[in-house]
C-alpha cells in the first residue's frame, strides 16, 4: 500500500533524500519546489518501504490505508497531483556535501537568530565544515517562529525543533541568548570576532493597512495576536481583549486562518497544547461567536494553503460560510478542479449586511461561525469609548487578471470589537547593514549582503530565511535557503575573501559577559526546557511556556 503526505507537511524535503525510487516530488531541484502546498508521493511508484515516514520530522507521512476521517482526502490529493504533473521519477545528477580545504583552518561563524532558518544554517555548517559556531538570540529562549509563530494546535509541526536539538548541543557551538545585536553588541564587533556573520532574523514587522483609525485600541497586527497566544515574552498578557461577539481578520493567508481557528476552537481542545496560560484563560471567557476573514480579492486569489483550509472546514462546532456576492458565486461555480475557489464548493452562501448574525444556539452552546468575505477592502476603523467598534469596508471588483479593480463606492461598516490585520510581514533594519526600504529586506544578492551603492558584497556578511528572501515560504523552505547561503559563504572562504577576525572566541565571550551579564547559554536553556516540560507534565500538556523574560531568566538560574 502506498504512502501519502498529509497536512502537517513542512516541505523541508527530508523525505525526498531517503526515497529509494525518487517518487516524492517536487524535489528541491524542480521548479515547483517551495510553491506547492505539500510534497506528494506517487502511489503508482511508491514501493511501501516507509523510509519517508521514518525521515519525516513532523509525522506527516502515513500509509494510505491507515488514513482515517478527514485525512482520507490526502490519499486523493497525492494521487491527483500526479494526474496533472506526470513524472517518470528519473534521477538527476548526484550532489555531494561541500567541504573545505584543510589549509583554510577552522572558521568561526556567528549565526544571529535561533529559528528554523538559523537551525538549518547551523546544521549545514556543522555537517560539511569544521567551523566553530556562535548562535545569538535577543530572547532568553530559542525557537523563533517554531516557538512563537506556529499555532499551538499544530504540535506535530513543532516537532521539527527536535531535529535542531543535536545542533544546539554540538560541542562546536556556543549559544548566547538574551543578547541583542545592535543594542548589546554591534555588527562590527561580531565581525571582529568571526570570519562571517549570518543573519537569520526573520521579518519582524507587520504591513500596515494605511487607513484612519488603525491605531485605535482593539486594532492589532497579526504578530501581536500570534505572539499573545504563543507566550512571546515581548507581547503582554493583556494585549488581546475578547469581549465582543465579532472579530474581523483582514487577510486570508495561513496566519489569518490560524487566528480564526484559535478564536473559535473549544478551549478544552487547546488545553492539551502549549498555548499560553493567559491566552487559554481569555479564550475560556471569550464572547467571540463570529470571525470574518476579509479579503480585497476573490476566492481564486485566496492566500491559504489547501491543507490549512481543509482543517478549517472540519473545525468542530464551527460553521464555515461564504458571504454571497455575484462575482464570488460565479467564481465558485466556474472554478477549475483543485483551484482555490473549488475548495469553497458546497459551503453555505449567506447574505451580506449587519443583519447577518452568528448561528443559532446548539446543545454545545452559542453557535459559532467563520465568514469568508471577499471583494472587500478596509477603508476606516471606527471607534467608540476609546476602542475599535467597527470596520468600514468598500466593495471591489475583479479585473481580468484577478486583481481588485477601482473603488465601487459601495461601503458598509461591520460591527467588530477586535480587528486583526494579517496582510503580510516586513523586515526591519539590522543596525550596521544596508537596508532596502522598497523590499523591506537587507540589501543582498543571493545570500550575500551587498552595498546598494556599488552592488559589491560586504565581506563576511550573509542572510538566510525571511531576512534574505522576504516573508515567503514556510518552515521547510528554509532548508534549501540555508544551503544556498552556506554555499555562498563556503565559496567565499575558498576564494579567501572572508576577513580574518582580530579577536577570538574567548574574547567574544568576555565581551558578552561585560555587555550583558544576564545573557544565558545552553545550560540555562536546558533548565528552562526542563521547567516548562515539568509544568506541562503536571497538566497533561507537552509543556507550559514561561511567558515573560523574568520568568525565563529565573528558570534558567534554577539549573
Amino acid at each position: 500500500m502506498a504512502y501519502a503526505i498529509t497536512r502537517t507537511c513542512c516541505n523541508d524535503a527530508s523525505c525526498v533524500s531517503v526515497c529509494p525510487v525518487n517518487c516524492i516530488h517536487p524535489t528541491p531541484d524542480e521548479p515547483e519546489f517551495g510553491t506547492t502546498d505539500l510534497l506528494y508521493i506517487d502511489p503508482q511508484a511508491c514501493i511501501d518501504c516507509g523510509a519517508c515516514a521514518d525521515a519525516c520530522p513532523v509525522d506527516a507521512v502515513f500509509p494510505v490505508d491507515r488514513l482515517r476521517g478527514p485525512d482520507v482526502v490526502y490519499g486523493d490529493l497525492n494521487r491527483d497531483w500526479y494526474r496533472d504533473h506526470p513524472n517518470d521519477h528519473s534521477w538527476g545528477a548526484p550532489s555531494f556535501p561541500r567541504s573545505l580545504p584543510g589549509e583554510l583552518g577552522t572558521l568561526r561563524i556567528a549565526v544571529v537568530g535561533t529559528g528554523p532558518s538559523a537551525g538549518y544554517t547551523a546544521q549545514e555548517l556543522l555537517r560539511c565544515t569544521s567551523a566553530e559556531l556562535t548562535m545569538i538570540d535577543r530572547l532568553p529562549v530559542t525557537g523563533g517562529l517554531l516557538r512563537h509563530g506556529v499555532a499551538p494546535d499544530h504540535q506535530s509541526t513543532k516537532r521539527i525543533a527536535e531535529s535542531f536539538a543535536s545542533v544546539f548541543h554540538d560541542p562546536r557551538l556556543r549559544m548566547h541568548l538574551n543578547l541583542e545585536v545592535g543594542t548589546d553588541v554591534t555588527h562590527e564587533e561580531l565581525a571582529a570576532h568571526h570570519h562571517a556573520v549570518v543573519y537569520a532574523v526573520g521579518a519582524a514587522a507587520d504591513r500596515r493597512l494605511g487607513v484612519p483609525g488603525e491605531d485605535l485600541p482593539g486594532s492589532l497586527p497579526a504578530t501581536s495576536f500570534v505572539g499573545w497566544y504563543n507566550a512571546d515574552p515581548t507581547v503582554p498578557a493583556d494585549t488581546v481583549e475578547l469581549s465582543a461577539e465579532r472579530v474581523v481578520v483582514v487577510g486570508n493567508g495561513n496566519v489569518a486562518v490560524d487566528i480564526a481557528r484559535i478564536l473559535l476552537t473549544d478551549p478544552d481542545r487547546l488545553a492539551v497544547t502549549d498555548i499560553a496560560d493567559h491566552a487559554l484563560a481569555a479564550l475560556r471567557r471569550s464572547r467571540v461567536r463570529e470571525v470574518v476573514l476579509l479579503a480585497r480579492r476573490g476566492p481564486e486569489q485566496a492566500a491559504w494553503t489547501t491543507p490549512e483550509f481543509l482543517a478549517l472546514r472540519r473545525l468542530p462546532g464551527v460553521e464555515l460560510v461564504v458571504e454571497d456576492h455575484p462575482q464570488v458565486r460565479a467564481a465558485i461555480e466556474s472554478a477549475a478542479p483543485d483551484s482555490r475557489a473549488a475548495l469553497l464548493a458546497g459551503l453555505p452562501l449567506v447574505p451580506t449586511g449587519e443583519g447577518v448574525e452568528p448561528g443559532p444556539e446548539s446543545e454545545s452552546g452559542p453557535g459559532r461561525r467563520i465568514v469568508l468575505r471577499f471583494l472587500s477592502a478596509p477603508v476606516e476603523l471606527t471607534g467608540a469609548d476609546g476602542r475599535v467598534s467597527g470596520l468600514t469596508v468598500e466593495r471591489t471588483v475583479l479585473t481580468a487578471d484577478g486583481e481588485p479593480g477601482g473603488p465601487t463606492g459601495e461601503r458598509e461598516t461591520l460591527r467588530a470589537g477586535l480587528v486583526v490585520r494579517s496582510i503580510g510581514h516586513r523586515g526591519v533594519p539590522v543596525p550596521g547593514l544596508p537596508f532596502d526600504e522598497r523590499t523591506g529586506t537587507v540589501a543582498r544578492q543571493g545570500g550575500r549582503v551587498v552595498d546598494p551603492a556599488t552592488g559589491r558584497a560586504l565581506p563576511g556578511a550573509y542572510l538566510v530565511g525571511w531576512a534574505k528572501r522576504g516573508p515567503s515560504g514556510g518552515i521547510g523552505a528554509n532548508r534549501a535557503c540555508a544551503r544556498e547561503t552556506v554555499d555562498a559563504l563556503l565559496d567565499d572562504a575558498v576564494a579567501r575573501v572572508l576577513p580574518e577576525p582580530s579577536a577570538g572566541r574567548a574574547e567574544f565571550e568576555r565581551l558578552v559577559r561585560r555587555r550583558r551579564p544576564d545573557a544565558v547559554g545552553l545550560r540555562e536553556l536546558r533548565a528552562v526546557d526542563r521547567a516548562e516540560r515539568e509544568r506541562g507534565a503536571a497538566q497533561g500538556r507537552p509543556r507550559v511556556k514561561l511567558a515573560t523574560v523574568a520568568e525565563l531568566l529565573a528558570a534558567g538560574r534554577r539549573r
